[in-house]
C-alpha cells in the first residue's frame, strides 16, 4: 500500500501531468496522420526524454504508443486510409460502415474496443509482470542469452515468407552493435582506423535514421496528397457505448493481444489476424466480415490495443524488449540508469506502480478526448503530406545533432535513412535491424559470462530454464522449416498444373 500511494505521489507531479496530456492527446492526433505513425514520433522525441525525469519521459512514450492506435482509426475508417500500419485491418470493416453511413457507429466501436482492451491489456501487466519478475531470479547469464536469443528467433521467422531477408536484417543489427570498444577489455572491432567509429553506431541515431528520416524521404519522394474527410455527427458516447453488445469479441481480442504482444517479434499483426479469424468463425453472419462487420471491427481494434501494454511485460520483468518500440524505451530506462528486472520490482515498486497508473490514466484521457474532438483532428489528416516529410526531417536531424552536438551522427543517420527508404521501397523489414542491435549487445554481454562458468555444450542447458529455452528454439526453428518446406511442396503441383494449362492453350 506504501509504495501505491508512492506511485499515486509520483504521478502527481506538475510535468508528469504535462507529459501525460502530451502524450495520450498527441499520440492520437500523430496516428492521425497517414505517413508518421508512432515509431516515427519516439524516434524523433527520444533525444528530448533522455534529459527529462524517467517517469516523464517514459509516461510521454507510451502514451504515444498506445494513444497512436486510436487516432490511427479514424483515417481507416473515414478515407480508407490506415494512420498507422497496424490499423490497416480497420479499413476491411471500417470503411465500408461509412460508405453505408456508419460512420459515427464504426468510430465509436472502434473507440470502444481500444480503451476495453487497453484497460484489460493494462491489468494483464499489472497481474502478470510481478509473476514473471519472481520467476526471473532464475534466469542466470545462460537463462538470458537463451532468452534473446529465442527473441531474435521469433522476430526472424514472425515475417513469413520474409524470413531469408529478416533474419539478415537482424544480423546486420547485431553486427552494427558490436562496432566500436567490445564490453569487457575495450578494445576495438570493426573501426579500420577510424575515429568516428570508435564509439560504435549510437541506438538512436540509427533508429532516427530508420524510422524518420526514411519516412521524411518516402513523404518527399512522393506526389504531395491532402486527404479529404466529411465530418461525423450525432452522439458519440453512445456509439461508444455500443461496444458492450460485442463483449465476446472484445475479451477475446484483448486476449489475443495479450498474448501476442508478450511473445517477442510477434506483436499486432498476428493477434489481430487470429482475433479476425476467431470472430469470423464464431459469427452468425461470417459473410459480412470485410463488408462492414461491426464484429470484424470490434476484433481488429481490440487485438491492435492490447498490445502495447503486453509488450511492456517482457520489458519490465526480465529487460528484454519485444519490438522496435519498446527497444527504444529500453533506452531510457538504461539512460537514467533505471535496470527493468526483478530489482526494479524490489528497490523501485512505486516507479513501477506509477507507470501502470499512468497507463490507465492515459487510455482514460483518449478516450474522453475522442468523444469530443473527432471532427477537429479531421484538420490533421489535411496536411500535405510533403509538408509532413519537410517537418519530419528538420525535427529528425535536430533530434541527432541535439545527442551529442555531432555532424558526423546526421551523416550516419542520413545513410541509415537511405537504407531505411530502400527497405520500405522493397517492403522489407525495418525492425529486425533495431532488435538485433538491443538483443545483440545483451547476448554477447551475457554468453561472455557464461561462457567462464561452462566447460561443454552440455553444461550451457544443464538447468531447466535453459533446457526449456534451448528445446523451444531448436523446435520453432524445426516447425518453421517444416511449413517452408510443405508449402514449397504443395506450389509444385500448382505450377504444374499452370504449365500443363498453358501448353494446352498452345495447342
Amino acid at each position: 500500500m506504501d509504495a501505491l500511494l508512492s506511485g499515486i505521489e509520483l504521478l502527481a507531479r506538475f510535468d508528469v501531468v504535462i507529459a501525460l496530456l502530451i502524450g495520450s492527446i498527441g499520440g492520437v492526433l500523430i496516428g492521425a496522420i497517414p505517413g508518421v505513425g508512432p515509431p516515427v514520433a519516439i524516434a524523433i522525441l527520444l533525444p528530448a526524454t533522455f534529459a527529462l525525469d524517467p517517469l516523464v519521459g517514459l509516461t510521454m512514450l507510451l502514451g504515444i504508443y498506445g494513444s497512436s492506435m486510436f487516432g490511427g482509426a479514424l483515417p481507416a475508417i473515414l478515407i480508407n486510409t490506415p494512420g498507422t500500419a497496424v490499423n490497416a485491418l480497420t479499413t476491411y470493416d471500417g470503411h465500408p460502415m461509412t460508405q453505408r453511413g456508419e460512420a459515427l457507429r464504426a468510430l465509436g466501436l472502434a473507440y470502444g474496443a481500444s480503451f476495453v482492451s487497453g484497460i484489460l491489456s493494462i491489468l494483464a501487466l499489472i497481474f502478470l509482470a510481478p509473476v514473471l519478475a519472481r520467476v526471473a531470479p532464475m534466469f542466470g547469464s545462460r537463462e538470458i542469452f537463451l532468452a534473446a536469443l529465442l527473441g531474435i528467433v521469433l522476430v526472424v521467422i514472425a515475417h513469413r515468407g520474409q524470413t531469408f531477408a529478416a533474419g539478415m536484417l537482424a544480423a546486420l543489427g547485431i553486427f552494427l552493435g558490436t562496432v566500436g570498444l567490445e564490453p569487457v577489455r575495450y578494445t576495438q572491432r570493426f573501426t579500420y582506423g577510424q575515429d568516428w567509429l570508435t564509439g560504435g553506431f549510437n541506438l538512436i541515431v540509427v533508429v532516427l535514421g530508420l524510422f524518420a528520416l526514411s519516412q521524411a524521404f518516402l513523404l518527399l519522394s512522393e506526389p504531395d496528397k491532402s486527404p479529404e474527410a466529411q465530418p461525423v455527427r450525432g452522439s458519440m458516447l453512445k456509439a461508444v457505448l455500443e461496444v458492450f453488445k460485442f463483449k465476446r469479441i472484445a475479451a477475446a481480442g484483448s486476449g489475443f493481444g495479450v498474448l501476442m504482444g508478450m511473445i517477442p517479434g510477434v506483436g499486432e499483426f498476428t493477434a489481430q489476424f487470429l482475433s479476425y479469424t476467431y470472430a469470423q468463425k464464431t459469427s452468425k453472419t461470417p459473410e459480412m466480415f470485410g463488408k462492414g462487420s461491426p464484429e470484424g471491427l470490434v476484433a481488429s481494434e481490440s487485438a491492435n490495443n492490447a498490445v502495447p501494454a503486453a509488450a511492456m511485460i517482457p520489458l519490465l520483468a526480465l529487460g528484454i524488449p519485444g519490438e522496435a518500440l519498446t527497444a527504444m524505451m529500453l533506452s531510457v530506462f538504461y539512460v537514467h540508469n533505471v535496470i527493468p528486472g526483478p530489482g526494479l520490482f524490489q528497490n523501485q515498486l512505486d516507479f513501477v506502480y506509477a507507470l501502470y497508473i499512468a497507463m490507465i490514466l492515459l487510455n482514460v484521457i483518449v478516450i474522453v478526448f475522442m468523444l469530443f474532438s473527432s471532427n477537429l483532428i479531421l484538420r490533421v489528416i489535411r496536411i500535405p503530406t510533403r509538408f509532413l516529410g519537410l517537418t519530419i526531417l528538420m525535427l529528425s536531424f535536430v533530434g541527432v545533432y541535439s545527442l551529442r552536438n555531432s555532424m558526423t551522427d546526421c551523416l550516419i543517420a542520413a545513410v541509415f535513412g537511405l537504407f531505411g527508404l530502400v527497405l520500405k521501397r522493397q517492403n522489407l523489414p525495418v525492425v529486425p535491424i533495431v532488435l538485433g542491435m538491443v538483443l545483440g549487445g545483451i547476448m554477447e554481454v551475457k554468453l561472455r559470462s557464461a561462457m567462464a562458468r561452462v566447460q561443454s555444450p552440455i553444461d550451457f542447458v544443464d538447468r531447466p530454464i535453459a533446457a526449456g529455452l534451448a528445446i523451444a528454439i531448436v523446435l520453432l526453428i524445426g516447425f518453421h522449416v517444416w511449413a517452408v518446406i510443405r508449402e514449397h511442396r504443395n506450389a509444385l503441383p500448382e505450377d504444374a498444373h499452370d504449365h500443363d494449362m498453358h501448353d494446352t492453350q498452345q495447342r
